[in-house]
């Protein structure tokens, strides 16, 4: 399951991995250590090739380059949440200022730093990495598409939240 920041690939796979029965990994939650200090790449890459040789069956969500080629040469399908710009960053203005009012404990400890309602650095908030990293997620997963590597993987894009409730819903 892939999209920008966001976009809802969390909810949305935690409800398809419920539905499903299938084991779940949500990226952040390894990448993200205590204080905000990122992994080590090798211990990443570790961590992430566990969880796959352990289930077969699974949902892997977040789009991370360290771990992009290892998820998606095991994975058959692909999940990419792709809302309007304007969707998206309505959802991940809401969501920052809600976990930021209710100090919601996100990985490892981790809290929403209060840099993320007004810092324009992309690498010190998630509104402004939303905002940034909207087109060249879109123009990344579209060119990914059509890359003959990934000719294994079924596609499904969703632009709208509401699109990918109705698709979930039907399941």
């Amino acid at each position: 399951m892939v999209g920008n920041s966001g976009s809802g690939k969390s909810t949305f796979s935690r409800a398809l991995a419920h539905k499903l029965g299938y084991p779940h990994l949500e990226l952040d939650g390894i990448a993200h250590q205590a204080s905000w200090r990122m992994i080590d790449p090798g211990e990443f890459r570790a961590r992430v090739g566990a969880f796959i040789d352990a289930n077969p069956t699974w949902i892997i969500e977040g789009g991370y380059e360290l771990v992009r080629e290892l998820v998606w040469s095991h994975a058959q399908q692909m999940i990419w949440l792709d809302p309007s710009r304007f969707e998206n960053m309505r959802a991940v203005v809401w969501r920052t200022v809600r976990r930021s009012i209710t100090r919601e404990v996100l990985w490892n400890g981790n809290r929403e730093p209060w840099s993320n309602l007004y810092s324009r650095d992309p690498d010190k908030s998630v509104i402004a990495w939303a905002w940034v990293k909207h087109p060249e997620r879109r123009a990344l997963y579209n060119h990914t598409i059509d890359d003959p590597r990934w000719k294994h993987l079924t596609w499904t894009r969703f632009t709208s939240c509401k699109a990918a409730s109705r698709w979930l819903d039907a399941i």
